[in-house]
């Protein structure tokens, strides 16, 4: 007696749907779009530090002792305070004319630091303070939300849902129901185009204060600018053929 085994035959794939629309297997094709205004999570503010002397070592000196005093005051502020970053740093000779040739009449240092906070109490006040300092530039606040902030999801899905209910109207309006999501895809997604970056986000107003005062300055009150949170996508839905 002989055996015979056949072999297996391969699942069957499902069929894709076609590019395009057909009579019985229509395609509607909307953006949905959300645009929602949140409070901000944090606030940066731009601190340069500068310092003058007659020679390098002074100027050096006299800037890293108005540094220190700058950080030491920040660090007092504990958890308010979430990120602190030195950026630029120079020591800069200042020529002037004598006689035929060049000489060099003073040096100025400068630093530049970036503190980032979440306690927008504590905000006005340290800005009044750092502005308080001597040769001291205080700019900002940048207000602005976390990259994993849920307002930006919160946008992306209320963005979903308004391209299902265009689709759902545009449908009804040809006595028509929507069958199958075909595709959903972020604005620009197909036609991507290079990146450019933004300008800094929320800047509510800049300040430039050098020099103390003999008696402390009262606080700033800095009210929060609210962010704007935009979100877009394009939906592709199959419906049933319409009733015309």
């Amino acid at each position: 007696m002989t055996t015979t085994h056949e072999a297996p035959q391969p699942a069957p794939h499902p069929v894709p749907h076609p590019p395009y629309g057909t009579p019985d297997t229509p395609r509607v094709a909307v953006r949905g779009e959300a645009l929602l205004e949140v409070d901000p999570e944090i606030a940066r503010i731009g601190i340069t530090v500068s310092a003058r002397g007659t020679d390098r070592r002074t100027a050096l000196e006299d800037l890293t002792r108005r540094n220190n005093t700058v950080l030491e005051l920040v660090k007092t502020y504990g958890e308010a305070v979430e990120k602190t970053e030195t950026g630029a740093f120079s020591i800069t000779p200042e020529l002037t004319r004598h006689g035929r040739g060049e000489r060099v009449r003073a040096y100025h240092g400068r630093v530049h630091i970036t503190a980032e906070l979440s306690d927008f109490t504590a905000l006005g006040e340290l800005t009044t303070r750092l502005a308080d300092l001597e040769l001291t530039h205080v700019d900002g606040p940048w207000w602005s939300l976390r990259p994993t902030s849920p307002a930006h999801g919160e946008a992306r899905r209320q963005a979903v849902l308004e391209a299902v209910q265009r689709a759902r109207e545009y449908a009804a309006a040809l006595g028509a129901d929507l069958t199958a999501l075909v595709e959903l895809a972020d604005e620009g997604a197909e036609n991507a185009m290079p990146f450019t970056a933004a300008a800094p986000a929320g800047m509510v107003r800049s300040m430039a204060f050098a020099g103390a005062e003999e008696t402390a300055a009262p606080p700033l009150d800095l009210e929060p600018q609210r962010q704007t949170v935009r979100a877009q996508v394009n939906a592709r839905f199959t419906m049933t053929p319409p009733r015309l």
